[in-house]
């Protein structure tokens, strides 16, 4: 496992600097941030991003637009909705008989559709992966948006909107990625209560907790798995990107033949090397609420991950404080869906 770096030492930021500043290559880890957002429209979305980072526009579609060649990269903004941006939806019309090809009419309604949807579903800021210690010009783009009237998971009862983190990994060994889902599982509750979760999004299948049975799996002290292991018991015990720690990204990077070939949601899963931490409301309205928040938060599983005593004192904790019934239950669910 990768060494930790003494963070103490580091100059005080409001972006804290994780204990491993630097990726298995030796370069600076990067984080790529998506951000979920409704009122406001996809072109004051663009201007946010162009006026920090500069960059030009290109609209693809009511449902899609992206921002490239800006000084950190390129950006996506969406639709949270696949149905729509891969334009499925024309092929239900065409079941019914409607034919709205292209242009004008297409234009209207997708304008329309869009306008609809922008009720429930999220517009979607996905940025590309840059330099943690970047992250201050990401906020800078939240500020602009939060001035520009954007509404975030508090903004309604029905939005379940959320912040994720693409967090790349310092090592893809087994031993890192273990202390790292461990750190994870431990501090999950802690999380959960500083995160304030929105009943919308708890109820929400986005973000289900981990089964009992693998944590009580994953926590037993002989557990010392290969990378291969790993995976196989993941795929096993919980085959679902829909945790607020999803895996498979990571997992596919790693492994895509395995990964791919499981019972998951392959067509979604884009295999990258990092942590995919779903957790996170997106509270952009709110204007004591930063990007710095829930990244810090999230430093407090790494530093649990980087400090093997403490994960062992935890680790040995919740696994005697482990329910039986619900790892019972869970291991039940399980075998009947499979």
């Amino acid at each position: 496992m990768p060494e930790p770096a003494d963070t103490n030492k580091s100059t005080p930021s409001r972006f804290n600097p994780p204990p491993w500043t630097n990726n298995s290559e030796g370069g600076e880890r990067r984080v790529g941030v998506e951000m979920e957002m409704a009122g406001i429209e996809p072109e004051v979305m663009a201007k946010a991003v162009t006026a920090t980072l500069g960059g030009r526009v290109e609209r693809e579609s009511a449902f899609s637009t992206r921002v490239v060649d800006t000084e950190l990269g390129d950006f996506e903004i969406e639709l949270d909705a696949n149905l729509l941006t891969s334009r499925k939806y024309q092929q239900h019309l065409s079941e019914l008989g409607i034919e709205i090809g292209e242009g004008e009419t297409r234009e209207n309604v997708e304008a329309l559709i869009s306008r609809v949807a922008g009720l429930v579903v999220p517009l979607e800021l996905v940025g590309p992966p840059i330099p943690w210690s970047k992250l201050e010009r990401l906020d800078a783009i939240r500020k602009k948006l939060h001035k520009a009237g954007a509404r975030g998971t508090h903004g309604s009862p029905f939005y379940a909107f959320g912040l994720h983190l693409n967090i790349e990994t310092a090592s893809l060994k087994a031993e890192y990625l273990l202390a790292m889902l461990r750190a994870f599982l431990l501090k999950y509750d802690w999380l959960l209560e500083r995160s304030d979760i929105d009943l919308a999004r708890r109820i929400s299948p986005y973000i289900h907790p981990y089964p009992e049975d693998y944590v009580v799996h994953v926590m037993q002290g002989k557990y010392r798995p290969s990378i291969r292991r790993l995976i196989d018991d993941f795929l096993e015990f919980t085959p679902t990107r829909n945790r607020p720690l999803d895996m498979l990204p990571l997992f596919a990077h790693i492994d895509r033949k395995r990964v791919m070939a499981a019972d998951v949601e392959t067509e979604l899963i884009k295999p990258r090397p990092a942590f995919h931490y779903r957790l996170p409301n997106c509270l952009i309205d709110e204007p004591d609420w930063s990007l710095a928040k829930p990244w810090n938060d999230w430093l407090e599983v790494e530093r649990l991950a980087a400090d093997p005593e403490a994960l062992e004192t935890a680790r040995t904790d919740r696994l005697a404080g482990a329910s039986t019934l619900r790892s019972l239950i869970a291991s039940t669910i399980r075998k009947i869906r499979s």
